[in-house]
């Protein structure tokens, strides 16, 4: 490239906001730019490719510090890669640990809303209860359905809608 890149055009090249450059930039993670004499950032195309690798590692979702790392391999060439194999497996293991707290989390969703399967007035739903009060399932179960009259219906969308 003949000419650098303003942080402007920088962030669209890489699809970014220009705030984003200005962080990764404040946390050592993309190199110190050079400056004009009006004192503008001026990238080149080594900013894109490392700013293209960290966009990538964030969209895989790594912190700052495994970012931070992988980038000290990628200016050692010659380094072994077993730590960014190590680092890598570990980052494995959290998504593995998120999926399991994500699937409870969900689980805990479904058994909240099957505590209140039919509509009725506000103050007997087993939702609203059983998130004020931290109520087991079976109890907002059996609360919402106290609170109903025999002839209410559910006006809500079933799974055949």
């Amino acid at each position: 490239m003949s000419k650098g890149l303003k942080i402007g055009e920088l962030a669209k090249r890489a699809a970014c906001q220009v705030e984003t450059i200005r962080f990764y930039e404040r946390e050592g993670l993309l190199a110190t730019p050079a400056r004009t004499g009006s004192n503008y950032r001026l990238y080149g195309d080594a900013h894109v490719e490392q700013l293209t690798f960290i966009r990538h590692c964030r969209s895989l979702d790594m912190t700052l510090d495994e970012i931070r790392a992988l980038l000290t391999f990628r200016e050692a060439p010659e380094k072994n890669c077993g730590e960014v194999n190590a680092l890598l497996d570990e980052h494995i293991g959290h998504v593995a640990d998120r999926i399991a707290e994500l699937k409870a989390l969900h689980q805990q969703l479904s058994e909240l809303r099957r505590s209140c399967d039919e509509v009725s007035v506000a103050k007997d739903c087993g939702i609203l209860s059983g998130l004020a009060t931290g109520a087991p399932v079976v109890e907002r179960q059996r609360q919402c359905r106290v609170g109903q009259s025999s002839g209410s219906r559910s006006h809500g969308k079933t799974k055949s809608d």
